[in-house]
Order: C-alpha cells, then structure tokens, then sequence
C-alpha cells in the first residue's frame, strides 16, 4: 500500500515502520506524503488505539532528503517545506496517542519527529540532534515541538550547537520518557504501547484533544475549557462504566469489548 512505510495492526496497536533504510529513513516528499496519510488513515481506524512510529535498519531517521535544495524558488521550498513538517499538526490534532520508538539516529527532522510525539522510547544506542545548523541550513521546523517539550534554553543549546546527544542525555532533557536495551526496544515499546491501548478509547482520545487544546490558553481559560471536556466525559457511557467498574472493583468492559 505504502511505497516507503510498513504498516500493521497488533492488539489494537498500529505500527508504522519507516522503510527508507538505506537513506536513513530521510524524508522525501512520497514518505512525508506517506506518513500524514498513514496517520490519518490510523485516526479512523476502528481497530486502533494507539500508533507507535519505528523505523526499518539501523537508524530511525536523519533528516530531510536534502538532494530537493538544488536551486529551486522560494515559493517551491516553502511548499514543500510545509510537506515535512506538516507531521506536527497531524499528530497533535490526533485523539489516539503516538508514540515514538527509537534507535540509533534520530537528527534534523527525525528529532523533530521524536519531539512531535506524544511520548518517546528510545533504545540505549539512540542519538539525537538538530544537526541543519552543521550544513548551513537551521532546524527551524524542529524547533517548534523541541520548544514546546524541551523550553527555550534547551532547544537552542541544540539547534545552534547541532550537537548530537544521547539517549540519556535526551532522557535528562525530556525528549524522551524511557530507555531500553537495543535488543529490548522494538519488544518494551510494543508492551509499552499495549498499556495505553487497554485504557478507555473515550477518554484517552478526548483527554488527548483537550491537553493539546488548553496547552498555550491563558491559565484561568485553560481550566475553564478543560472543566467543560472534563464534564463531557463524565457524562459519556464509557465515563460512567469507567466509574462504576472502580466501585465495584472489577476490570473495566469498555464499549466496544461488549
């Protein structure tokens, strides 16, 4: 279906496969255009509760296939610019969590991709960076999510040094939420994506939309909002189960399970 993503359903967890190895999975048009489909077409998707973004080879991703920068307009650059990084607002539009599942590489794009996740696992091999600044180009894109996980002084300590740091550095930073054995990654991510899968569809997708949606509102409309979609859960069935499931200390029988 994909010319350069692998894709499967496991036990309500979607997996999607970066299938560039022998470019580092570097983001071409057909894989940027690949991956914002893919994502939506898992957004849909019944069968689905939460998609974990891992890589084919040894590297997760490096970056932006730059052969593209060879004397193009301004206003081509800017269309397809917008191509690359439109996987930011297609993640955080998404109510089903995303995760990232990292080995080896993970520079300019690639750590913007981490970044843009909602939660990021990475193997004890891992190596970040926002390496563009080393080329003559800035990772301008990859800065938005870095600023939003990492805050000022962080992201620019990495945009403007294009350092590579890793895995535990990143673990120290915030990029990441957890570091496994090499050999472990692909097993502990799926484990750990299985985990959110087995929590309320309803409310993980709603609490997901509405953390996304109060994150840069004043403080006092951030609660006022959150207070609305926190009352619209309650009242859903899946609310309710969830709530009479812990009084009657029973495992929970969500929706579509019965």
């Amino acid at each position: 279906m994909y010319q350069t993503l692998l894709t499967q359903i496991k036990q309500k967890v979607a997996i999607i496969s970066l299938n560039r190895p022998e470019h580092y999975n570097t983001f071409t048009i057909a894989m940027a255009e690949e991956l914002n489909q893919c994502l939506e077409a898992m957004e849909e998707n019944d069968e689905v509760r939460v998609v974990l973004i891992r890589a084919m080879g040894k590297n997760f991703c490096t970056g932006i296939d730059v052969n593209y920068v060879d004397g193009k307009s301004q206003e081509e650059y800017l269309q397809w610019v917008r191509l690359m990084e439109k996987m930011n607002t297609t993640i955080a539009s998404m109510g089903k969590p995303v995760i990232a599942s990292v080995k080896g590489l993970a520079l300019a794009n690639g750590i913007g991709l981490v970044a843009a996740c909602d939660l990021a696992l990475a193997a004890d091999n891992a190596r970040f960076g926002a390496t563009a600044i080393n080329i003559g180009l800035f990772c301008m894109g990859p800065a938005v999510p870095l600023y939003k996980s990492l805050g000022r002084k962080k992201t620019l300590e990495l945009i403007l040094t294009g350092e590579i740091i890793s895995a535990k550095k990143a673990l120290e930073f915030g990029l990441i939420n957890k570091i496994f054995l090499t050999e472990k990654l692909e097993e502990k991510s799926f484990e750990y994506a299985l985990k959110l899968a087995e929590k309320s569809p309803t409310a993980m997708q709603l609490g997901k939309k509405s953390f996304y949606q109060m994150e840069d509102q004043p403080f006092a409309q951030a609660l006022e909002m959150t207070n609305h979609h926190f009352a619209e859960l309650c009242a859903t069935e899946e609310g309710q189960e969830g709530v009479q499931a812990f009084l009657e200390k029973r495992q929970p029988s969500w929706k579509e399970e019965r």
